[in-house]
């Protein structure tokens, strides 16, 4: 079996009390519909709940800059095995006992300049996965397979 036929799953998880805090590995998190992910800095903001990463994307963007990409550096909660993260708005992906949405593609900021070196965020360019928000609540672990759903008929 091949990368592409197989199942992406979570790889890590990432999250951080505080917008200036470190990032900290966990094994699984709650996450809350209309909330975010419990114990993380966006938890009760609108739409930012989970953002995910791919480390085919990081793997892409550390040989552009020649250096690492860490996971936990680039702020992301959820990275993800292999493949693309869906950023079309309104995608919806199953993970875990959670559903999310993609609320918007995920840009890279200045900061990951700061936190993983120089051009950092230029090598992510189109590379920073997506910003999604949960719609129905559920644990997410490392491991869980991540299946982006069918479009919902109109």
């Amino acid at each position: 079996m091949t990368e592409v036929d197989e199942p992406q799953v979570v790889t890590a998880i990432s999250i951080a009390l505080a917008t200036r805090l470190p990032m900290r590995d966990v094994e699984r998190v709650r996450a809350e519909a209309g909330a975010g992910l419990v114990g993380d800095r966006y938890h009760g903001s609108r739409h930012r709940h989970v953002s995910v990463q791919s480390a085919a994307d990081l793997a892409e963007s550390a040989e552009r800059l020649g250096a690492p990409v860490p996971h936990d550096r680039t702020r992301r909660n959820l990275t993800l095995s292999h493949g693309a993260v869906a950023t079309r708005p309104g995608t919806r992906v199953q993970v875990g006992r959670a559903l999310l949405e993609v609320v918007r593609p995920a840009a890279p900021c200045r900061i990951m300049d700061d936190a993983i070196g120089p051009g950092a965020a230029r090598a992510m360019h189109d590379r920073g996965g997506a910003i999604f928000r949960v719609l129905e609540s559920g644990d997410i672990a490392v491991g869980d397979a991540w299946q982006e759903l069918p479009p919902e008929p109109s």
